[in-house]
């Protein structure tokens, strides 16, 4: 669909903002979905975990390679072997429930099957985290109607301008917002069906 605030010179940019602002709303959802632990091995869920690093905090695939060599383990082998245990204590301080084991070398995470209340529970926090972001895009959405009706009140717009811009507003939260549902949907599927 052709833009119609693209054709309205004074809101020319404001459709780019509102769009680039919900994209990376969608991307950052799409990036908290990759992390969610879903029964499989994943290299992305130690993307969160965060090493104390000499004073830093340092994620988990900086300072070493993550593969997932079976679907039930992940393999951290870390560059400098003097940081195994600060790596191991990272990971098993994380709260994800991973219990690390390590040779001196490698570290082997073994994922243990997921709970049904397991599973339960981390669609719940998806569910939260999904609002979270849906919250986000409809803030957007408000501040794109301030300006459109900014831009009327200060006769840059007609009315019949500030009505097709906040139609369009409106079909672009929505497109948004229909988005995130389906990214959510798949991800449930894929949390409750393994």
């Amino acid at each position: 669909m052709a833009s119609q605030m693209a054709n309205i010179p004074a809101l020319k940019e404001l459709q780019g903002q509102i769009q680039g602002r919900m994209n990376k709303t969608v991307d950052d959802f799409r990036a908290s979905l990759v992390g969610v632990r879903t029964g499989r091995a994943s290299v992305h869920m130690l993307d969160a975990i965060r090493v104390d690093y000499y004073g830093s905090e340092m994620p988990v695939n900086q300072l070493a390679s993550v593969s997932t060599p079976e679907a039930t383990l992940i393999v951290v082998s870390p560059f400098d072997p003097t940081v195994v245990p600060m790596i191991e204590k990272a990971i098993r301080n994380s709260g994800q429930g991973f219990n690390p084991m390590h040779d001196g070398k490698v570290i082997r995470i073994p994922i243990p099957p997921m709970t049904e209340e397991r599973r339960k529970e981390a669609v719940k926090q998806l569910a939260s985290v999904l609002e979270d972001h849906k919250t986000s895009i409809r803030n957007i959405r408000r501040d794109g109607n301030d300006t459109i009706k900014k831009a009327t009140k200060d006769k840059l717009i007609s009315a019949d301008d500030e009505k097709r811009a906040m139609e369009e507003t409106q079909a672009m939260t929505d497109t948004e917002i229909k988005r995130v549902e389906d990214l959510f949907k798949a991800k449930e599927k894929e949390i409750l069906s393994l």
